[in-house]
């Protein structure tokens, strides 16, 4: 797998994000709140500070959530069967998922805060 062409290793991440929509549900929703997130930048139009961290913590949510379910997904290949710390670590994988979206949430809401000041 190594050495080839960038535009193949790029044909791999797409193909990685179509199947991400395809079967993560979650990535869908967390990208739906990404779009409302850039629907509020358009609105807003806060400083370009803003704008960059905003893009950032979107970035971040939606790989964790792509990592999440990558992991998820070779954790049930290779031990389908319940197990309780095979249960742990996807409860950490969801928790570090969470922590992102409640940072973005925190981001979204200071953005606003910031910008709506700058209004008044």
């Amino acid at each position: 797998m190594k050495g080839r062409p960038l535009r193949e290793r790029l044909g791999f991440a797409i193909a990685g994000l179509r199947v991400g929509w395809r079967r993560e549900a979650s990535f869908r929703t967390h990208l739906a709140f990404a779009a409302a997130a850039i629907v509020a930048l358009l609105a807003l139009r806060p400083a370009p500070s803003w704008w960059a961290l905003v893009a950032v913590t979107i970035a971040l949510v939606l790989a964790l959530e792509l990592l999440n379910a990558a992991l998820e997904g070779v954790i049930d290949l290779l031990h389908p069967g319940y197990h309780a710390e095979i249960g742990a670590v996807k409860d950490m994988l969801a928790g570090a998922v969470l922590i992102a979206a409640i940072a973005a949430l925190l981001v979204a809401t200071a953005m606003v805060v910031d910008t709506l000041e700058l209004l008044s």
